[in-house]
C-alpha cells in the first residue's frame, strides 16, 4: 500500500522510516507538525526558552505531558551540559535531528528550570501516525472485537477465598478482547475509540525505545547509532519513561491513570501480603516480562505451600518419635556409649574419646534423618514435577490472556541487537525475508566461543580451588578445636555451650567463610559474565539473555552448591582406617575428615541452613536497603528545597535505574534457591518452609522496590520465563539422583534397615546393639607414630595400659581375625541395598514423573478452544471486511464508468473489474 510508512532496515540509511509524501500531514518535509518548543536542527543544541513565556508553577506537579497539556511524554533524555562537551553536543543535535525525522516530537526542560540547575531533560512524544506505523511492524496486537467468551467460572467455596481477592477493577483493569495484529491500512477494522490512549503508555515507551536503540548521531558514519552507546559514553545521563504519578498519592491531572499509586496500594504494600498479585495490572503498567516474572513467583510461592506443610509435618515426625530413637539413648547412655572408646580423628593433636560426646549431635541428626526423610525425599520428586506442569498450563494461559501467542518468532525476526548490527559488518541474503542482514563469520564465531569457554572453565577451576582451600581449612582448624577443646571448656557457656563440639564449630566456621567466598566471587565473575556474553555478539536480546543465563548459572550452581556436594558425597567417604588413613592429595599431612557416629547429614543440614539462609538475607537487605539509601541521598537536595518545583520527570530522574539485567538477576536468585530446595531436601526437610517465608516476603520486597525506587523499566515483551524453563526442568531432574543418593550414602537409614531386617538380634525386629554392631574394633598398638596422640592430647581418663583398642565407623573385622581389618559381609548387603534403593527410588519417582507429565497437558482445553476461535473470527472478520470494503469500491468505479455514456456495457464491465 502506497501510503503505508515501512522500516527500511538499512544501516547507513539517514531515518529509519520512509514515509510517503501523502502519508502524513505536509507542514515540513518529514510530514509532522512540529510544536514551537520542539528541538531545531540548527547548531545550538537546544532552543533557549525565555522563562516567562512558561508558568511552569501553573503545571502540576506529576505531569506527564508536554506544556501544551495534550501531547504525552513517552520518554526523556537528560544530561549535564560540560564545559569541554562539544564532541557530546555535536552528537546529541544530530541524534536529536535524525529523531525529529523519524517523527518524534521533542520539548526541552532548560537546566534553569531543573531542582539541580545543571540537568536538562528532552521529553519526547510520539504522534500517531509513528505509533501506528511501528505497531503495524512490531505486529503489535490490539482489540477487534469485545470477547463473547465467559471467563469467570463458579468455584466451590468461592467466599473463602474473598479475604484473598482484590477488587475486579484492579484485578481486570481492561475488558477482554479478541486482538489481531495491528494493521495501518485497516484503522476502521480496530476498536478506536481515542487515538491518544488506543496505545497503553507501557506500548508507546517500547516503541520509542526502539527508534532510540536504532538512531543514528553521527553524519559520517551511520554505523554509530544507538542510545544505549551515546549513553555508555556520557553523551545522556539517563533515558527511561515517566511514572505515571507519586506512589503513595494518585495524580491531580484527570488525564493520568494513576497506575502506579494503584499498584502500590494493592500490591507493593507489605500488609498486602496475603492478598493475590494484580497481575493484569502489573503487564498493563510494566509490560508483559515482568508481569510473567511475578507470576512465576507468585505460583512458585504457592506451591512452596504443599512442600513446606509436608516437610513440617516430617520434621514434627522426627521430633515426637524421639522416644523411638534406640540408638541415640544408647550413645547417650553411660553404661554403653561411655565405655566405647573411640580413635583419634586426627593426628597427633587429637585424643582418645568417649562415644557420649557426641550424644547432642546424635540427637539432632535424628530430627532430619528418619523414616520420614525418605518419603520426604520421594514427595518432592513428584511436586517438582507437580509445579513445573501446572506452571506451563499457568503460562499458557498468560500467553493467551497478554496476546503472547506465536509471539517467538516475531522477536527472534525483529528484535535484533543494535550491537549486533554495529558490529557485524559483513552481510549475507537473508533467504527468508530476501534481504540483505548483517552477519557474524564462523571463524570469528569460533574464535569468541572458544574464548568464552574458556573463561568459564577458569572461573570454575577457580571456585574449585576456593573449595579445596576451604577443605583445607577445615582439615588443619578441626585438629586445632580439638586440642582447645579437650577438657570441654565450652561447657561454661551459657545455654550453647555443651552444644559446642569440634565437629560444629569447624562445620559453622568454614560454613560461613565458604558463604563470604561466595559473594565475592559472586561479585567478581557477574562482571567477566558480562563482558565474554558481549563478545560474543549475540544476534537477538532473547539469545542474549539465554547466553547470559547459561553461563551465570552454571557458575552459580558450582559456586553455591560444590560445598554441600562436598560433605553430602565426599565426606567421611574417603578415609580409610585407623593404621592405614587417606590423606588429602597423598603427600600432605592433611588426613582426610571422618563423619562422627551420628553421620555427616547433620553437618549437610548446617552447611545448607547458613549458605542458604545467609543468602537469603543478604539478598533482601541487599534489593531493600541499598536502592532506598542511593534514592534518599539523590534527591536530599529537592528535600532541601521544598519551595522549588519537583517535576514528574525530576522525581524519577532521582531514582535508580533498572537495567536490562535487572530481572535476569531476580531469576537467577530464585532458581539457585529452587536448587537449594530440591537438590538437597533430603538432608533439611524445613528447606521449603524458610523458602516459602523467604519468597512471601520477597514478592513484596520486588514489588515495593519496582514501585518505589526504581524508574519505570522500558516495557518487553516475553512469552515465557525463556532459558529458566529449561534449567529448572534439569534441576529437578537432578534432584532425584542426589536425593537418592544422600538417603542412600549420606543419611545412616539404609545401615539401620538391614540391620534391623538382617543382624539384630531375636525375631523382635529391634535397634538394640546397632551401635556396637556399626562400629569396628582397632588395636591401639598398630598406631605409627606419625598417627599416636601426641603425650598430653589424650584425657585424664584415658589409661594405656587398660585401654587397649578402640572403635572407628566402619564393618570390618577386629584384629586377631584372619581377614582382620577387611571389610566384612554386612559392609557389601549394606552397599547392596544401598545401591538397590537408589535404583528403585530414582525408577519409581521418574516413572511417576513421567506419568503426571503425560496426564497433565501443557496447554489447558479451554485455552486451545480460545485460541482457535480468535483465528477463526480474525478470518472471518477480515473477510467480511475486505468484502465490505471492494464492494464500496466497485460500487464507486462502477458510477464512474456508467456515467460515461460513449462506453458499451461490456466495455464498462472489464474496466471496472
Amino acid at each position: 500500500m502506497s501510503d503505508m510508512s515501512r522500516l527500511t532496515g538499512k544501516s547507513g540509511d539517514e531515518t529509519l522510516i520512509e514515509m510517503s509524501l501523502n502519508s502524513l500531514c505536509d507542514e515540513d518535509n518529514n510530514g509532522f507538525h512540529h510544536n514551537r518548543h520542539d528541538v531545531d536542527t540548527d547548531d545550538s543544541p537546544h532552543p533557549q526558552l525565555d522563562p516567562s513565556e512558561v508558568d511552569k508553577h501553573q503545571q502540576s506537579k506529576d505531569s506527564v505531558f508536554f506544556r501544551d497539556g495534550k501531547r504525552r511524554i513517552d520518554f526523556i533524555l537528560s544530561y549535564v551540559d560540560d564545559r569541554d562537551g562539544e564532541r557530546k553536543q555535536e552528537r546529541r543535535r544530530e541524534y536529536e535531528a535524525n529523531l525529529q525525522k523519524a517523527g518524534l516530537e521533542l520539548e526541552t526542560e532548560d537546566k534553569s528550570e531543573s531542582d539541580d540547575g545543571k540537568t536538562y531533560f528532552v521529553k519526547i512524544h510520539t504522534p500517531w501516525d509513528v505509533l501506528a506505523t511501528y505497531a503495524d511492524v512490531l505486529k503489535i496486537k490490539v482489540p477487534f472485537k469485545k470477547s463473547d467468551i465467559p471467563t469467570h467460572k463458579d468455584i466451590p467455596m468461592n467466599w473463602l477465598f474473598t479475604p484473598f481477592r482484590l477488587p475486579d477493577h484492579i484485578m481486570n483493569p481492561e475488558p477482554d478482547y479478541f486482538t489481531s495484529p495491528f494493521n495501518k491500512g485497516k484503522t476502521d477494522f480496530f476498536l478506536i475509540d481515542d487515538k491518544d490512549t488506543f496505545f497503553p503508555p507501557s506500548v508507546r515507551n517500547r516503541i520509542v525505545y526502539y527508534i532510540l536503540a536504532r538512531c543514528a548521531y553521527n553524519k559520517e558514519d551511520k554505523d554509530k547509532k544507538g542510545l544505549k552507546r551515546l549513553l555508555n559514553n556520557g553523551t545522556y545521563g539517563s533515558a527511561f519513561p515517566l511514572h505515571d504519578s507519586r506512589y503513595w498519592k494518585a495524580s491531580r491531572d484527570p488525564n493520568s491513570e494513576s497506575e502506579r499509586f494503584s499498584l502500590y496500594k494493592n500490591w507493593a504494600r507489605f500488609f498486602s501480603f496475603f492478598k493475590e498479585q494484580p497481575l493484569n495490572l502489573i503487564r498493563k503498567y510494566y509490560g508483559e516480562k515482568i508481569g510473567i516474572y511475578f507470576a512465576w513467583l507468585g505460583f512458585y510461592t504457592e506451591m512452596l505451600f504443599f512442600a513446606a506443610v509436608v516437610g513440617l509435618i516430617c520434621f514434627l515426625y522426627g521430633l515426637f518419635t524421639f522416644d523411638d530413637n534406640v540408638w541415640s539413648k544408647e550413645i547417650c547412655s553411660e553404661e554403653i556409649g561411655g565405655n566405647i572408646i573411640m580413635c583419634p580423628l586426627c593426628d597427633k593433636t587429637c585424643g582418645y574419646w568417649k562415644l557420649n560426646t557426641t550424644c547432642n549431635s546424635s540427637w539432632q541428626s535424628h530430627l532430619f534423618d528418619n523414616v520420614g526423610t525418605v518419603f520426604f525425599a520421594i514427595f518432592m520428586g513428584i511436586w517438582v514435577t507437580l509445579f513445573l506442569e501446572f506452571w506451563k498450563r499457568r503460562q499458557a494461559r498468560l500467553e493467551y490472556e497478554w496476546d503472547l501467542v506465536d509471539f517467538e518468532e516475531e522477536q527472534q525476526q525483529l528484535q535484533l541487537r543494535p550491537e549486533y548490527e554495529t558490529k557485524c559488518t559483513s552481510q549475507r541474503l537473508n533467504r527468508v525475508t530476501q534481504e540483505m542482514e548483517p552477519y557474524l563469520p564462523v571463524t570469528s564465531q569460533c574464535a569468541r566461543t572458544s574464548l568464552s569457554g574458556a573463561t568459564v572453565i577458569f572461573w570454575i577451576s577457580l571456585i574449585i580451588a576456593c573449595i579445596i582451600g576451604v577443605i583445607a581449612y577445615r582439615l588443619a582448624v578441626y585438629a586445632a578445636f580439638a586440642s582447645i577443646m579437650k577438657d570441654s571448656p565450652t561447657n561454661n557457656i551459657h545455654v550453647v555451650g555443651s552444644f559446642i563440639t569440634p565437629q560444629l564449630a569447624t562445620s559453622v566456621t568454614a560454613s560461613c567463610i565458604n558463604f563470604v567466598i561466595i559473594m565475592i566471587l559472586n561479585v567478581m565473575y557477574e562482571r567477566v559474565a558480562i563482558w565474554i556474553t558481549d563478545m560474543e555478539v549475540p544476534k537477538t536480546h532473547l539469545e542474549y539473555e539465554n547466553k547470559l543465563t547459561v553461563k551465570m548459572f552454571l557458575f552459580q550452581f558450582v559456586n553455591y552448591y560444590s560445598s554441600c556436594f562436598y560433605v553430602a558425597f565426599f565426606k567421611g567417604k574417603f578415609v580409610g582406617r585407623p593404621g592405614d588413613y587417606i590423606y588429602m592429595f597423598g603427600w600432605s599431612k592433611l588426613r582426610n575428615e571422618e563423619c562422627d557416629p551420628g553421620g555427616c547429614l547433620i553437618e549437610l543440614t548446617t552447611q545448607l541452613v547458613i549458605v542458604m539462609a545467609g543468602k537469603q538475607v543478604w539478598g533482601n537487605v541487599q534489593e531493600a536497603l541499598v536502592p532506598w539509601l542511593l534514592n534518599w541521598w539523590g534527591s536530599r537536595k529537592a528535600r532541601s528545597h521544598p519551595e522549588s518545583l519537583y517535576s514528574r520527570w525530576e522525581q524519577d530522574h532521582d531514582l535508580q535505574n533498572f537495567s536490562h539485567l535487572g530481572l535476569f538477576y531476580e531469576y537467577l536468585e530464585m532458581v539457585i534457591q529452587f536448587g537449594f530446595i530440591t537438590l538437597f531436601v533430603a538432608s533439611f526437610p524445613l528447606a521449603p518452609l524458610l523458602a516459602l517465608l523467604n519468597n512471601i516476603i520477597e514478592v513484596r520486597v520486588d514489588a515495593w522496590k519496582f514501585t518505589t525506587q526504581f524508574r519505570r523499566p522500558v516495557a518487553a515483551k516475553a512469552h515465557s520465563i525463556g532459558a529458566w524453563q529449561e534449567i529448572l526442568n534439569g534441576v529437578a531432574v537432578f534432584s532425584v539422583v542426589t536425593n537418592a543418593f544422600i538417603v542412600a550414602f549420606t543419611s545412616d537409614m539404609i545401615p539401620r534397615l538391614v540391620y534391623m531386617y538382617a543382624y539384630s538380634p531375636g525375631n523382635d525386629l529391634s535397634m538394640k546393639g546397632y551401635i556396637n554392631n556399626s562400629l569396628s574394633v582397632f588395636n591401639i598398638s598398630g598406631f605409627s607414630d606419625d598417627n599416636r596422640p601426641d603425650d598430653g592430647e589424650s584425657p585424664e581418663w584415658f589409661n594405656s595400659s587398660v585401654i587397649t583398642t578402640c572403635r572407628y565407623r566402619d564393618y570390618r573385622y577386629p584384629p586377631g581375625h584372619e581377614k582382620q581389618y577387611t571389610h566384612t559381609m554386612q559392609f557389601w548387603h549394606i552397599l547392596a541395598a544401598k545401591l538397590a534403593f537408589i535404583i528403585i527410588m530414582e525408577h519409581v519417582v521418574f516413572m511417576v514423573k513421567f506419568f503426571v507429565a503425560w496426564m497433565i497437558p501443557d496447554v489447558p482445553a479451554g485455552v486451545k478452544a480460545r485460541v482457535k476461535r480468535e483465528r477463526y473470527l480474525i478470518q472471518e472478520y477480515l473477510h467480511n471486511y475486505e468484502v465490505e470494503n471492494l464492494k464500496i469500491q466497485l460500487s464507486q468505479r462502477n458510477d464512474d464508468c456508467l456515467s460515461n455514456p460513449g462506453i458499451s456495457r461490456h466495455e464498462v464491465l472489464s474496466e471496472c473489474l
